[in-house]
This record gives structure tokens, sequence and C-alpha cells, in this order.
């Protein structure tokens, strides 16, 4: 489980995560939110509300084995009950690190289609600004 704190944390510095229930929501009404995380010991309340900021929506909701305090201390919190990352492969690699794919299939299956769109879509940004450098349309 340490390795998913540790792409919370990358997630974190790297700008790609949104942390506490308000910003959590913001970016899953703005669509922007891929994976939600929800700490083991947050209330029930705070689980609900996760699961309706996806709901109706391909994000992907999971519940963490770790405390609020253990997900605080990897992003530099004294705690931290709810978090989502906004970048697709940067989620995939955090739900793969989780381990238990039986538990986390449909998390899994939705997060690598996304992934693959991501990369898909980067080589063809590169390809464009190649063509832009050479005179290409």
């Amino acid at each position: 489980m340490d390795r998913a704190l540790n792409y919370l944390s990358i997630a974190r510095k790297g700008g790609l995560a949104e942390l506490g229930e308000e910003p959590v929501g913001a970016a899953a009404r703005e669509g922007k939110a891929h994976l939600i995380l929800v700490a083991s010991d947050a209330s029930d309340h705070t689980w609900r509300r996760a699961k309706s900021f996806a709901a109706g929506t391909d994000q992907q909701v999971v519940r963490l084995e770790e405390t609020k305090e253990a997900m605080g201390f990897a992003v530099g919190r004294t705690s931290l009950a709810i978090a989502a990352v906004t970048d697709p492969r940067l989620a995939l690699a955090l739900v793969q690190a989780l381990g238990a794919p039986e538990q986390h299939s449909q998390a899994l299956e939705v997060l690598t289609a996304k992934a693959e769109k991501a990369k898909k879509h980067q080589a063809e940004a590169k390809a464009h600004r190649r063509n832009l450098r050479k005179g290409k349309k």
C-alpha cells in the first residue's frame, strides 16, 4: 500500500491531485477527477459523498486500506480523508499499486481505457507539433 501513497504524493507534487472534500467535488463536477480515493477510517458520509461525486460518470471511487493520517502524511498534511487524481495514467498506476486486481477490476478496466486514450492523444499532439515545424498542415 505504500506504493499507492507514493503515487498520491507524486500526483500532489505534480499538481495532478485535489485534496479535501471541496476541491475533489469541484474536480468531479468538471469531469477531471479520474480516480477518487477515500481513507479507510473516513466517515460513511464522506464515502457516500465520494460515490455521489462520481455517480453517472466514468470516474472511479476506491476505498484505501490506509488511514486518514497515513494519507495525510503522504501529501504533507496531518490528516486527509478524500483525494482525487486528475491524470488518467497516474490514476491507473495508483490502482495497479493497490494490488488485489479482482477487487478493483472495474476501476482497472476504465482507467486502462482512459490511459490508452490519453497516450494516443499525446502522440497525435506531438505529431501535430512536428508537422507545424516542418510546414505541413
